[in-house]
């Protein structure tokens, strides 16, 4: 069985992405297509890149969404892939369910997923479907089993995010509260994580993503 395929590290790396995930589709999941490679900023890096490029500068709505379909797309013209991205829909792709199949995110302590590079500032700007079935990288440990503090279950001050539920009225609330840094900075629940602090994300970038939010 084929590895993924040489070029595709490459292709990712010349946008500022990095293949963050591979996993095998089930049948019919994504028609005609056996494997699935999911795509995250790459850090340090991404955010001076993506603010160089057209879609951020034209002044457009979802610079970001339109950047990730523009080169994601281009992407998979060049490896005979087919492009998957998590804001077109109706329906919906269960990007949250592929993540967790890889093997390289899991569920945190607070419910959001934690990746094992980048904490819980993962994001996915889009996959890539392939028709062939490729064998997969060995998993990485899971990175909450070896962090003994644990930061990310006491950062929010309002407690907004526990495994059974999430709070986000409370949530949008305390972001107005004077002192609370999360719509400057990004969520402190995800800045507290010690993966996260060592992933090289931009407090611009978290901003820019809390605007959509807030």
């Amino acid at each position: 069985m084929p590895g993924l395929p040489p070029a595709l590290a490459d292709l990712a790396r010349a946008h500022h992405l990095t293949p963050s995930g591979a996993l095998h589709l089930a049948s019919g999941e994504v028609p005609g297509h056996q494997s699935l490679v999911l795509l995250s900023p790459a850090e340090p890096g991404f955010w001076p890149h993506f603010t160089a490029t057209p879609e951020y500068r034209d002044g457009a709505r979802d610079p970001m969404n339109r950047w990730s379909t523009r080169v994601i797309t281009a992407m998979a013209a060049a490896l005979g892939a087919r492009p998957v991205f998590p804001f077109s829909g109706p329906p919906w792709q269960p990007f949250t369910d592929w993540a967790r199949r890889s093997a390289r995110a899991w569920p945190s302590p607070v419910g959001l997923l934690v990746h094992d590079e980048a904490g819980l500032m993962i994001s996915y700007r889009g996959a890539l479907a392939f028709p062939d079935r490729f064998a997969l990288p060995l998993p990485g440990p899971r990175p909450c089993d070896s962090c003994t503090d644990q930061p990310c279950r006491s950062a929010c001050p309002v407690d907004a995010l526990i495994p059974e539920a999430y709070n986000v009225p409370a949530c949008k609330a305390d972001l107005d509260r004077p002192g609370n840094d999360c719509r400057a900075r990004g969520c402190a629940v995800r800045r507290a994580c010690p993966l996260s602090q060592s992933y090289g994300r931009r407090q611009e970038q978290s901003a820019f993503h809390m605007g959509y939010f807030g």
